[in-house]
């Protein structure tokens, strides 16, 4: 009797985890997509100012930009002048880490006024704050 208990604690115990892993996950694609239409009804530097860990880092072109204020300042000095749009395609987490990526499309009108596009691939790094909110730490 008590192995038959403590095989259905296991059990019950297992399929907790799995809710809460599968949440997390369901949590972080709420969020990037969260971020993504922030960045499109908003802009490109307020919705990466608030999504931004306070020691978040990005990438651009040859240059690492680090921390939130960082950020900030770099899309101060150089303000997009695009429309960026993107979508995940897939999430997944382990503890208070998770990673995204998918597809994304930045649009802007050339001098001549004719709409170029570049499409590619991101990936985004995020971490679970203490509120239980996602903030990105890399991107």
């Amino acid at each position: 009797m008590k192995k038959i208990a403590l095989l259905c604690l296991v059990i019950a115990c297992s399929c907790a985890a799995k809710k809460s892993i599968d949440g997390s996950k369901e949590d972080l694609m709420i969020t990037e997509k969260a971020f993504a239409l922030m960045a499109k009804e908003k802009g490109i530097a307020e919705a990466f100012y608030a999504f931004a860990a306070d020691d978040a880092v990005i990438k651009r072109g040859q240059n690492i930009i680090n921390g939130k204020e960082g950020i900030r300042e770099y899309y101060e000095k150089q303000p997009p002048t695009g429309q960026l749009e993107w979508s995940p395609d897939f999430a997944d987490v382990s503890g208070d880490l998770g990673y995204t990526y998918g597809k994304f499309t930045y649009s802007e009108k050339d001098s001549t006024g004719v709409v170029k596009q570049s499409t590619g691939f991101f990936h985004t790094v995020w971490k679970r704050q203490k509120d239980g909110t996602w903030k990105f730490v890399w991107d």
